[in-house]
């Protein structure tokens, strides 16, 4: 899970979706619940349309927002985070999951440059 730069693999594939994937299946229509796990602060700087802000120190006590049944997408800024959130709710009997693979960094710089990069 880990590679040698001691990141969470960013390839899509097991619990990952590419953000280019991710975007022809949001221009098709399909039923994708987006959960951005960051802080307030990050998603008042960048966030993608339509998802929904639940910070990651939130999650367990907000779980109940989110249906077990839909198919949900998590980001964050780099991938770790969401990867946490993701096996979180699948300790709580979630299984329609996938992790944004590069978080919204990878969003920014391959699928929309109009939303802003940070550090």
């Amino acid at each position: 899970m880990f590679n040698v730069f001691n990141r969470y693999d960013q390839t899509p594939g097991e619990v990952n979706v590419a953000g280019t994937e991710l975007k022809q299946r949001l221009d098709r229509g399909d039923k994708i619940v987006l959960v951005d796990v960051r802080e307030q602060w990050e998603w008042d700087i960048a966030r993608i349309d339509g998802a929904t802000l639940i910070p990651l120190k939130e999650l367990e006590t907000r779980k109940s927002e989110l249906n077990p049944q839909d198919e949900i997408v998590i980001y964050c800024h780099m991938g770790v985070r969401s990867l946490k959130a993701l096996f979180y709710l699948q300790q709580q009997g979630f299984t329609n999951l996938k992790n944004l693979s590069g978080g919204i960094e990878a969003w920014s710089t391959t699928v929309d440059p109009k939303v802003p990069r940070y550090r």
